[in-house]
């Protein structure tokens, strides 16, 4: 393969992935909106207490704030939302009587996993037809992207909406 046709290749596979992750991407946006409606949630609080379960502890507001990415007045309004819907108690630190930790409701939060647990059957046999290698790519794409969202979201919070 001569460097022209590999170059256009790649550059036809890229055009390919572009299309298919926006549309990827859409996707899972509407089904994390349904999935909300489904349980009453803002897509939002779905997509928190999916990242608070895979660690459970209790957590502050700020670490709430890392872990979602969001600011810390919007990780603020999100527990107030949560509390209030009894999937997370506030109490304080014994250890430092300054800070509120935020702990799941683990009878509530089962609401949640339920639902994600029936869901999850189908995206399990989508993960099956794959290799143990192409698990391992996939897998590490994912993180990468995890992390460059990460890094573009602290971007666009410096930069001017204007």
């Amino acid at each position: 393969m001569t460097g022209e046709t590999a170059g256009s290749r790649r550059a036809e596979l890229y055009a390919e992935l572009s299309k298919q992750s926006r549309r990827y991407l859409a996707a899972y946006v509407l089904f994390n909106q349904a999935i909300a409606d489904h349980l009453g949630l803002h897509p939002t609080d779905v997509q928190a207490l999916s990242l608070l379960t895979d660690e459970p502890g209790p957590r502050t507001v700020r670490q709430i704030s890392d872990l979602t990415g969001l600011t810390t007045g919007s990780a603020t309004r999100l527990v107030d939302r949560l509390e209030r819907d009894g999937y997370v108690r506030r109490t304080p630190d014994v250890r430092d009587r300054r800070r509120v930790l935020v702990t799941l409701v683990p009878e509530r939060v089962a609401r949640v996993t339920a639902v994600w647990d029936d869901l999850g059957r189908n995206w399990q046999a989508l993960l099956d037809e794959h290799t143990e290698d192409e698990l391992e790519v996939i897998t590490h794409h994912m993180r990468k992207a995890h992390d460059l969202s990460h890094a573009q979201m602290s971007y666009l919070r410096t930069q001017s909406s204007g």
